[in-house]
């Protein structure tokens, strides 16, 4: 025995193991808790009626017609999980995306069918065109480049659709300037004041959006995303992006992606103090998937991980498509 390590251990005061003994004893001082209610579902949702396709590249995650996507909704409220984010997979698209404001389209008839199913459960709504455009953008080209103004009119003609038809949240992630306040300016005035809007505030231009890209087909044609999404380098510039959403209104600001991003996250959120999303991606998702298929990982653990670091880091919201599995998981635990 080394009398000199005993005798040093003997003074010690602070032993800051004593909390980590047991489990009740870890939960007792648990700094950072995960709760269902904070857990927002996306779903993507199509034409038909009975298709639940799953999307190849995320596996648990299923392009759904407007009744599947009903079910969806009851299932994930019964394991806990009450909000859900809508994005629309229309039969037909066009130069300009005009179905995006369709009030007959996927995610407008999925809005009244879930409201009519499950009133109380939330409802938010990307607002965007890429879904919608036979060029796979999120605004009107115009000269082999994105016009910025004619998408913003777009947009919001979207939007209002969404909240005509009942949408709680509506959430536009086409990172366009303006849009924001073009949205609330329009919202307000035909009013729908109670719509609540979530800007998708520090979008960043990713890597990690490909299976995202593969369930929603909006792949774009030609080009890519750098002139409106941001600089994966930057970070003082999502302060700037952050604080004029605020200013033009936005209610909740959200954080994309999550996991390669949790330093933003928590400068947003330790800068503004206001409602800060974050977007736990595809390819964030696809890669545990991934790695747990192979026995790479212990997919519950990683996942819970995986969440615990977004909420550490500053997230009020995780929009994610573990969300039932998480609420399932937290549920046993």
């Amino acid at each position: 025995m080394n009398h000199s390590l005993t005798h040093t251990a003997l003074k010690l005061t602070r032993r800051l193991r004593r909390l980590r003994r047991t489990e009740t004893m870890r939960a007792l001082v648990r700094e950072t808790r995960l709760t269902p209610d904070l857990f927002v579902l996306p779903l993507f949702v199509c034409e038909g009626e009975g298709v639940r396709r799953e999307v190849a590249s995320m596996p648990g995650v299923f392009n759904l017609s407007v009744d599947e996507a009903v079910k969806e909704v009851e299932t994930a409220k019964a394991d806990g999980v009450k909000s859900v984010i809508l994005f629309g997979l229309p039969d037909r698209k066009d130069d300009i995306g005009s179905l995006a404001y369709d009030p007959g389209a996927p995610v407008q008839s999925a809005i009244r069918a879930i409201k009519r199913a499950a009133p109380d459960v939330l409802i938010a709504t990307d607002v965007c065109l890429c879904e919608y455009t036979d060029h796979g953008h999120c605004g009107i080209v115009i000269d082999n480049e994105i016009a910025n103004d004619p998408s913003v009119e777009q947009i919001v003609r979207a939007a209002v659709s969404h909240a005509a038809a009942g949408a709680d949240i509506v959430a536009p992630s086409d990172m366009m300037d303006g849009r924001v306040g073009a949205i609330r300016h329009a919202l307000d005035e035909r009013g729908f004041e109670q719509t609540a809007i979530m800007a998708y505030a520090a979008k960043y231009c990713s890597a990690f959006y490909g299976p995202f890209r593969d369930a929603a087909a909006s792949v774009p044609r030609f080009g890519d995303r750098r002139s409106h999404q941001m600089d994966p380098a930057n970070s003082a510039e999502a302060m700037r992006e952050v604080e004029q959403d605020i200013a033009e209104g936005a209610d909740i600001v959200m954080v994309k992606p999550a996991v390669t991003y949790l330093d933003v996250i928590a400068r947003v959120k330790e800068r503004f103090q206001f409602p800060t999303a974050a977007y736990h991606v595809s390819g964030e998702y696809a890669m545990l998937k991934a790695a747990a298929r192979n026995g790479w990982i212990d997919e519950p653990r990683a996942m819970l991980e995986t969440l615990t670091s977004i909420r550490r880091a500053g997230a009020d919201i995780i929009i994610t498509y573990y969300a039932r599995e998480a609420a399932r998981a937290i549920a046993q635990s």
